[in-house]
């Protein structure tokens, strides 16, 4: 499962496509230079169970940790992903 991502330097998003059709995608908000607000995941019914929703999480926190930045995980969904998995909270 490929996650991409698109940035216009204020929103962003990660996302999956399947056949040209976008099934999930988890939306951001640049907080400053080095934060992001994760504000929402959502996933198609197609991808339930594929851990498509953590999958996007896992590829945030690689950006951030790549970038330098931090995440502040507002989305319930991320949120809960970061309270399961402690060895990702070095970027919060």
């Amino acid at each position: 499962m490929q996650i991409k991502q698109e940035d216009d330097g204020k929103h962003g998003q990660f996302y999956i496509e399947v056949d040209g059709d976008r099934l999930a995608q988890m939306t951001y908000t640049w907080a400053g230079p080095n934060k992001f607000i994760i504000e929402h995941t959502e996933v198609d019914d197609a991808l339930r169970g594929k851990s498509a929703g953590k999958q996007m999480v896992m590829k945030a926190v690689a950006f951030a940790r790549d970038q330098g930045k931090k995440i502040l995980p507002l989305c319930p969904f991320a949120n809960s992903v970061f309270k399961k998995v402690p060895e990702i909270r070095d970027v919060l």
